[in-house]
């Protein structure tokens, strides 16, 4: 009763370097040095912590210092051996980085280097976390790191290499230490548990290397927390989770099975009663977004590596794997998704059960939310443009050649269109009789040149291949001439003249009035508006309606004598604006970009009490107001 008790995993903290537990390539390399004599005068371990940094560098120390040495195996007897095993050798010194980092420390380490070993082979320094270093501390050690005196070795451990100044690491031979394998681990644990007489099962001990992240000071601690529960049934995994407050696995297969099966009002239920045992809710959402992890590897990984990735059971894989045929890999990805998305809500609100509540319910509609989901993903790549609207067909027209305002009286040839012919002729042998269209002719009185200015701008209009630019052409432009020889046109927003002029758009006006008038390379001026301009509007009556496959010839008179033999079928345009992709985004760019550089500009109204913005939606959607 008088002994004092020492922790196991100081009892067991291996001597030499074949009781180290995993890190076979270190033990190799270490080996191989002492039996060469290649010894560095400076180590670099660095690893996750609890993998054996420590321990090892003290091995390597008894290995160099023993009386029986430099050996592999020290002898464990010697005087040098039992200081270092006890911890209070003269001549190998521990110092903790964390505690002595200061450029003064670094200075008194420097003064004593200088001094002889007293009764041993090596002065050996230890500096653990030596990360925790400040920068003036690393630069005082960097000389004598590099050339330290004679019978002097410098062996550094951390855990966070990176904050290691590289011209440190650079002076050392490096050792990385690995997470150990929860094989190696289990094993240990039992070795341990069956010298220490404790009565555990060996899913409790795979629960515990699970827990310790690789780390074996860890997995040691924990069982040494657990052997206190010995009694005559063995500890259980049970026993593990409501030590560590943990969810059992039942448990949580029962959450998850209202989640899936979207019973909100049943999930929330299991999870008062997991509450109410003393659970945190970031630590009930923790345990549920492992378990969904495990679903996902059983749903995707083959059944020799399962077992390896989840550390679970036989009997509780099958279960896993009856819960994985009902869902799909994208809604266990969706699952995990969102429980991360609660952890960090708990983690950061004033009410962590209401946001684990919250979490619950939403997790519990599953089949709901995915079909949300997809629904937001078909809506993101249309809107992004990934997926191209299909336009209605625009009809063409050309128009007839001007009259001028002096011509006379002539009448106008104009066909009657017959039916289409069944297929498409190719060559250029006469028409059957019965195909020759009915020509009559008319009258016409001679006609203003402003009627005719505004059918051919109707006509131009409806040839503009570019929705958005036929509305902001409808709106903001106005015709002054519109000839075969010169089309002129003002438009009263100079940053939309540019475009015009030289900008994207030039290229659609120029094709619209080639179209027009059946040529290449029209003379086309766009410029700023004069105060003696006459307002031209298109005319209606000429307007072709959009979404019709036929064409009329115009009822109203014309000036001159035209035959229109346009094909029935409408040829359709290809755009060469790139923006219109997106129409939608085109025309509230080009609206927003045209009202905020003209707001001195007098936006006008329409008779129904709209501003001509809300005419241009209208006019490209074929809208109306409710």
């Amino acid at each position: 009763m008088n002994e004092k008790y020492i922790p196991l995993y100081r009892k067991y903290r291996p001597q030499r370097l074949e009781e180290i537990v995993g890190q076979a390539h270190i033990k190799k390399a270490l080996t191989n040095a002492i039996s060469m004599n290649k010894i560095s005068h400076a180590y670099l371990f660095t690893g996750p912590r609890g993998t054996g940094k420590t321990s090892t560098a003290r091995i390597l120390a008894k290995s160099l210092n023993c009386k029986e040495g430099p050996t592999v195996n020290p002898c464990g007897v010697c005087e040098n051996c039992i200081d270092i095993t006890n911890s209070v050798p003269m001549d190998v010194i521990e110092i903790d980085a964390a505690s002595n980092r200061k450029v003064e420390d670094a200075q008194n380490i420097l003064e004593k280097v200088m001094y002889a070993p007293v009764n041993s082979r090596y002065k050996i320094y230890i500096i653990d976390e030596v990360h925790m270093l400040s920068n003036t501390a690393f630069n005082a050690l960097l000389k004598t790191l590099e050339e330290p005196p004679k019978n002097v070795i410098f062996i550094l451990a951390t855990t966070e290499v990176h904050k290691v100044l590289d011209t440190i690491k650079s002076r050392c031979q490096r050792f990385d230490f690995r997470r150990i394998t929860t094989d190696d681990i289990v094993k240990h644990l039992r070795y341990i548990s069956d010298k220490e007489g404790i009565n555990i099962t060996d899913d409790a001990l795979f629960t515990i290397a699970k827990n310790s992240a690789g780390g074996m000071r860890d997995s040691i601690a924990l069982l040494d927390q657990l052997s206190i529960l010995d009694g005559e049934e063995a500890i259980s995994t049970d026993d593990i989770n409501n030590l560590l407050g943990r969810i059992s696995f039942d448990t949580l297969r029962g959450l998850a099975d209202e989640i899936i099966n979207s019973n909100p009002q049943a999930a929330i239920e299991v999870l008062e009663k997991i509450y109410n045992s003393g659970n945190e809710p970031s630590q009930i959402l923790t345990n549920l977004l492992d378990y969904f992890k495990n679903l996902l590897i059983v749903k995707n990984c083959p059944q020799s590596v399962v077992f390896e990735l989840t550390q679970l059971n036989e009997p509780q894989i099958k279960e896993l794997s009856a819960q994985a045929e009902k869902l799909e890999t994208h809604q266990i990805i969706f699952l995990i998704d969102k429980t991360s998305n609660y952890i960090k809500e708990v983690k950061t609100t004033n009410n962590p059960r209401l946001w684990l509540e919250v979490g619950i319910i939403d997790l519990s509609n599953l089949t709901e939310n995915t079909s949300l989901l997809e629904l937001q993903n078909r809506i993101t790549k249309l809107e992004s443009g990934s997926v191209q609207p299909v336009s209605a067909p625009v009809k063409l027209y050309k128009a007839p050649p001007p009259a001028s305002v002096h011509q006379q009286s002539q009448p106008v040839q104009v066909k009657k269109e017959a039916a289409p012919p069944a297929q498409t002729e190719t060559s250029n042998s006469p028409a059957p009789q019965a195909s020759v269209p009915d020509v009559k002719s008319v009258a016409v009185a001679p006609a203003s040149a402003s009627g005719d200015i505004a059918l051919l701008w109707g006509n131009l209009l409806n040839n503009v291949s570019s929705a958005p630019t036929r509305a902001l052409l409808k709106q903001w432009a106005n015709p002054i001439k519109i000839s075969p020889e010169e089309t002129i046109l003002t438009i009263k927003n100079e940053i939309l003249m540019n475009q015009f002029i030289s900008g994207n758009k030039k290229k659609i006006l120029t094709d619209a009035v080639d179209m027009l008038f059946g040529q290449t390379g029209s003379n086309i001026s766009v410029r700023l508006p004069k105060p003696d301009d006459v307002q031209v509007k298109p005319s209606s009556a000429h307007s072709a309606p959009r979404h019709i496959n036929s064409y009329e010839p115009p009822k109203e008179p014309l000036d001159s004598t035209t035959n229109f033999t346009e094909s029935a079928t409408p040829v359709l345009p290809q755009s060469d604006d790139a923006s219109d992709e997106n129409i939608e985004e085109n025309l509230s760019a080009d609206i927003k970009t045209s009202v905020n550089e003209n707001k001195d500009d007098n936006i006008s109204y329409s008779a129904a009490g709209h501003s001509d913005q809300v005419s241009i939606i209208i006019e490209l959607f074929d809208g109306k107001i409710i």
